[in-house]
């Protein structure tokens, strides 16, 4: 069975009260798009979601603090020269080229080739699909 597909307008509640509500929703919008084996900057999404400068910050945020059960890709966000932001040596850096390598993307040191593995999304991408995220009810059904 295939997992139910819920649009972000249906978890808007996570960001009611959030500091950064709105934007911290476009983000988790156009993070979700990237396709396993690709990658974004931090800059890039923040440009996807129409912030303005200085908005790859609060990607860093939006990503950090965005709900598990949303299962945002946030290991598929670099930096812009394709290296991990997280500190080297941590949990979360070793979790993260982990993830990326499980998807077919060659890492080493932290670094990867952007040129390589940058996502390119279409037109039709940006504004038909997917955008959505699992609902994590489905699982207790």
């Amino acid at each position: 069975m295939l997992p139910c597909i819920v649009p972000f307008n249906a978890v808007l509640g996570y960001t009611a009260g959030m500091a950064g509500g709105e934007s911290y929703r476009r983000i988790w919008e156009q993070a979700a798009l990237i396709p396993e084996g690709s990658v974004a900057s931090y800059g890039q999404i923040a440009k996807l979601a129409g912030l303005p400068r200085r908005g790859a910050r609060m990607v860093g945020r939006a990503v950090g603090s965005a709900p598990k059960d949303l299962q945002l890709p946030w290991h598929r966000i670099v930096n812009a020269q394709g290296r991990i932001a997280i500190p080297k040596g941590s949990r979360g850096y070793e979790r993260q080229q982990e993830l990326l390598r499980t998807e077919g993307i060659e890492i080493e040191n932290g670094q990867l080739d952007m040129d390589r593995y940058r996502w390119d999304p279409t037109l039709d991408e940006l504004v038909w699909g997917p955008g959505r995220l699992r609902d994590p009810r489905a699982d207790n059904e």
